[in-house]
């Protein structure tokens, strides 16, 4: 008869939180992500593989949203047909930037996410779907998904940085016409566009000031 396994002793608090200060990423990562990554104004003829695309979305679906519930939706803008449609769409000085990305995404909310809470929550939580569903909550519905879509795409564009692209966020275009021509039976509502791609540095501007710790924060 086999003995049976020894029981291991619980780690101590020591021994956990230096696991966990084990996880922190070094240097390099933090200069690839934030320290050195620069939003891109213009960029290489390159392609993104699809297969990349891929990628960064799995990873940028794993960041956390209030009850799992997922509400970002995405265009990759690719054709040159897709790509003139939202051209049409911009502010002048974001045109050039745009024709030279590889791809474009657009980044929007699904007000109702809550139809998939089956699939993302377990079944205790299945009751969460009535806070938002119906005429009487869609302000709640359209919140909850603008935020949480919104943090999603943040996901996206550190996710992107890690596996070694550039990314151009944008704010300058007229969603009205974004929503109409990419959205057009109303559901999902267009939040930003970003431009993906390999970046063109002799295209940076100089970086610009930041807010110190002080200016933003307290700890009381």
């Amino acid at each position: 008869m086999n003995s049976p396994d020894p029981v291991l002793p619980a780690p101590s608090l020591e021994d956990e939180i230096a696991a966990k200060l084990a996880r922190a990423v070094d240097e390099r990562a933090l200069r690839t992500i934030f320290l050195e990554a620069r939003t891109a104004n213009g960029f290489l003829p390159k392609p993104v593989p699809r297969e990349m695309l891929g990628r960064i979305t799995e990873i940028a679906l794993v960041g956390p949203t209030s009850a799992n519930t997922l509400p970002l939706r995405m265009v990759f803008v690719e054709s040159p047909e897709a790509k003139e449609k939202l051209i049409a769409t911009l502010s002048p000085g974001n045109v050039d930037k745009t024709r030279s990305a590889p791809v474009t995404v657009i980044f929007a909310a699904d007000p109702q996410f809550y139809e998939h809470i089956p699939r993302l929550l377990p079944p205790a939580m299945h009751g969460f779907a009535a806070m938002f569903s119906g005429p009487e909550n869609i302000d709640k519905a359209v919140a909850h998904a603008a935020t949480n879509a919104t943090l999603q795409g943040a996901y996206f564009m550190l996710a992107a940085r890690a596996m070694g692209l550039d990314v151009g966020p944008m704010a300058g275009f007229d969603k009205a016409k974004v929503d109409e021509s990419f959205f057009p039976d109303g559901r999902f509502k267009s939040l930003w566009i970003a431009n993906l791609g390999f970046g063109d540095d002799a295209k940076l501007f100089p970086r610009n000031p930041r807010l110190d710790f002080a200016d933003i924060a307290k700890i009381v």
